[in-house]
């Protein structure tokens, strides 16, 4: 089957062959033919020429004659207009004939043309002068007549010669046109013959190709039921190591918590076996009882924070100066066989992030950092600018590239094993002895840190030491005053005067719990079992200083209870309470701007403190700021890409608006006066770095925050975006996370919340 496919082949390259070669030689025809009819017109336009001389010169004669009988200058207007185009006709033939014989003739007749003019002008002035006989008589002496004769005996022989010429090349035409009509033919009859030659071949091969195809069919159908195989082998896979992940970490919780939970109820219950027979024992056991609770309440918060549900409130922070601040603390911290050393960079940005979790965050690293040096050695933590670009971002899922400030904490102690590294932000995994560490402390590092909108990494080498760096987004706004230092510690503060709180609270021991522990304080204390209840008490008992609610209620969330009471009563105050961050006063881990916020569990003393911080400080959070949601504009010509980026921002309680392409998104930011823009670079008509640039020419667009989406980054691309006025740049697909990062860290202008 092969072979004739092959010797099929042969025929079929041999028949186009010959049809390329025909129709080759048809093209050189039809030029031939071509060129054939050119030089035909010309030899006709020269003939016609020859004519126009003789019967110009002839009307030139006339009208001399007529001059000269009549003496009427009117005659001469053919004259006058034989002179200028008997030359121009022999300009027109010297410029289309060849130098030679040929245009040597043309010369001489040009010159027997000049003199027969000449003649007729000197007759013509003679007349004007009134000498008639002189004029007569030069007419009588016959030479312009032989004039004529030679003119006319020159140009009826170059005619002559011409029309051979014209029957010549029409000759040639007609062979050449037969020619061509019989290479058609020919072409014609070879297409026909190849034609049916390639339908026999093409359905010899697609035979073939059903007999292939019906083969991959089955390759294919068994293929893919091995991917389905491996597919469900990975799943089966990533199922085990999910659950093991799990076990893990329920592992760890549960022995953390039975280990305090043996604390507290051991201790509880021998408190009350020694509460008849001795007091001080039994304050002992209670004091035992109630450490043991607080860490597990440490515990809970080290959770919220590697899960990034901790709620934070970021502030611009002086690095520099929160380090100078700590190292007295670190110092005592860190014992003798530590030397403490701290490097600033000078000009240094601020940082964005909550200044309490950054110092927890600092400690937590001096203190595996000590741990890691048990005969001693030197603890390092450095300041810096950094900047992250598009390779390295591309390589840290959910980092956008851009400004962060750097600080880095290093140790001269054992160091890890990359299999350690790889490990070290997992939650429970440490490599401390027993009883000497929960494995949280880095996995509390790494969630603060992303939740912040930042990176952390870390660099060991094992005998050498170990870098722990933290990048924290920069802060872009104006400077804001900042205490890094941890408050002195207070007695729990009481009531001093009438004030009334009302505690709304689902959960009835809780509830009871905290209104007596509010009773204890001093205060008066009203409560309520839903919203519904609460707005009641409020209608009822218009002394009430503050509301005290949970968040997380069957009916409504306690936002939804704090809005309405806020229309009801705009001057009331309001604290919040939950043991979960959900996105009711905490959005992507920030607290909103206004909200007064004590996570459970709390002790008696930090609820009288915030309390009592609560009623003493300025009035709640206005009506205007309790709705205040940061806009985001998204501009991308994708409308699939565009509704479902919109969607993923609404339900994170982002008010968005959409554009199309360029000039709508500077119609929409008008109207719309967002806080953030994303733009497509890829933008019809405009692109998006013009967009961005006449976005920030406008008056609304000075604080506006811009961010670039592209499918490519590099170099060129983060140039192009700083030139435009871009504040960052993220590559598609676009992590939500990072990019929630990036629009929380733009506080909404006041101008433009709703």
């Amino acid at each position: 089957m092969r072979s004739k496919f092959i010797d099929t082949s042969s025929f079929l390259y041999a028949g186009f062959a010959i049809l390329a070669a025909s129709l080759f030689a048809a093209f050189a025809f039809v030029g031939k033919q071509a060129t054939d009819y050119r030089d035909v017109r010309q030899l006709i336009g020269e003939k016609r020429i020859h004519h126009n001389i003789l019967d110009r010169l002839q009307e030139a004669e006339s009208a001399e004659r007529g001059y000269l009988l009549t003496n009427d200058a009117a005659y001469l207007a053919p004259f006058d207009a034989a002179k200028a185009r008997v030359s121009a006709d022999f300009d027109a033939l010297l410029r289309v004939s060849e130098p030679g014989e040929d245009r040597n003739a043309l010369e001489m007749l040009r010159a027997l043309a000049n003199e027969k003019l000449a003649e007729m002008a000197k007759n013509v002035e003679l007349q004007a002068a009134g000498r008639h006989e002189d004029a007569v008589a030069i007419v009588r002496a016959g030479s312009g007549k032989a004039f004529m004769e030679q003119l006319r005996v020159g140009l009826d022989d170059k005619t002559s010669r011409q029309q051979q010429l014209i029957d010549a090349q029409s000759r040639g035409v007609e062979t050449n046109g037969s020619l061509l009509r019989a290479g058609a033919a020919l072409a014609i009859s070879i297409t026909i013959l190849i034609g049916a030659a390639t339908i026999a071949v093409l359905r010899g091969r697609l035979e073939e190709i059903a007999a292939a195809q019906s083969e991959l069919r089955d390759v294919n159908a068994a293929l893919s039921t091995e991917a389905a195989q491996r597919e469900q082998l990975a799943e089966q896979l990533r199922q085990s190591q999910k659950m093991e992940a799990i076990g893990q970490l329920t592992g760890g919780l549960a022995h953390d918590f039975n280990n305090m939970l043996a604390v507290v109820i051991g201790s509880v219950n021998l408190a009350k076996r020694r509460l008849s027979t001795d007091p001080a024992e039994t304050l002992r056991y209670l004091d035992s009882a109630l450490e043991g609770a607080e860490h597990a309440a440490t515990l809970t918060h080290r959770l919220l924070a590697f899960s990034r549900r901790q709620p934070l409130a970021p502030e611009p922070i002086d690095p520099n100066k929160m380090v100078s601040s700590m190292a007295e603390m670190l110092r005592r911290t860190l014992g003798e066989d530590v030397r403490l050393e701290a490097v600033f960079a000078g000009g240094l940005w601020r940082a964005y992030a909550d200044t309490s979790q950054l110092e927890t965050t600092i400690l937590n690293l001096a203190l595996n950092a000590r741990d890691a040096m048990p005969q001693g050695g030197a603890l390092t933590i450095e300041t810096s600018n950094a900047y992250l670009d598009e390779e390295y971002a591309a390589r840290e899922v959910g980092i956008p590239s851009g400004q962060y400030v750097l600080i880095a904490v290093t140790d001269t102690g054992t160091g890890m094993s990359r299999e350690t590294v790889a490990r070290a932000f997992d939650p429970f995994f440490t490599t401390k002895p027993a009883g000497r560490g929960t494995g949280l402390g880095l996995s509390q590092v790494y969630g603060f840190v992303r939740q912040s909108g930042g990176h952390v990494r870390i660099y060991s080498e094992q005998g050498l030491g170990t870098t722990v760096k933290l990048y924290l987004p920069r802060h872009h706004g104006p400077a804001s005053a900042t205490t890094t230092s941890t408050p002195p510690a207070r007695t729990a503060p009481r009531s001093e005067k009438s004030e009334t709180i009302l505690i709304v609270e689902d959960d009835t021991r809780v509830r009871d719990l905290t209104a007596d522990t509010l009773a204890e304080l001093g205060y008066s204390v009203l409560a309520a079992e839903s919203a519904a209840a609460a707005l009641r008490q409020l209608e009822v008992n218009p002394n009430i200083s503050l509301l005290f609610t949970d968040v997380v209620m069957p009916d409504t969330n306690g936002r939804k209870l704090a809005e309405e009471a806020w229309r009801r009563r705009p001057d009331l105050k309001i604290l919040f309470t939950t043991g979960y961050t959900p996105n009711a006063v905490v959005h992507n881990g920030v607290l909103d701007p206004g909200v007064e916020l004590i996570v459970k569990p709390y002790s008696i003393d930090r609820l009288a403190r915030k309390v009592r911080d609560v009623l003493d400080g300025a009035r709640a959070a206005p009506p205007e700021t309790k709705t205040s949601r940061r806009k985001v504009m998204i501009v991308d010509d994708d409308a699939a890409v565009c509704e479902a980026m919109a969607e993923l921002l609404r339900l994170e309680n982002y008010e968005v608006g959409v554009a199309s392409d360029g000039m709508r998104a500077l119609e929409l930011a008008q109207s719309f006066k967002p806080d953030v823009a994303l733009l497509d670079l890829g933008l019809p008509i405009m692109d998006g770095y013009e967009t961005a640039r006449r976005l920030r020419a406008a008056p609304e667009g000075r604080d506006l925050l811009l961010i670039a989406s592209t499918g490519s980054g590099g170099d060129d691309v983060r140039r192009l975006c700083e030139a435009a006025g871009f504040d960052f740049h993220l590559v598609k697909p676009i992590d939500l996370d990072a990019l929630k990062a990036l629009i929380d860290g733009q506080k909404p202008h006041p101008s433009r919340a709703t």
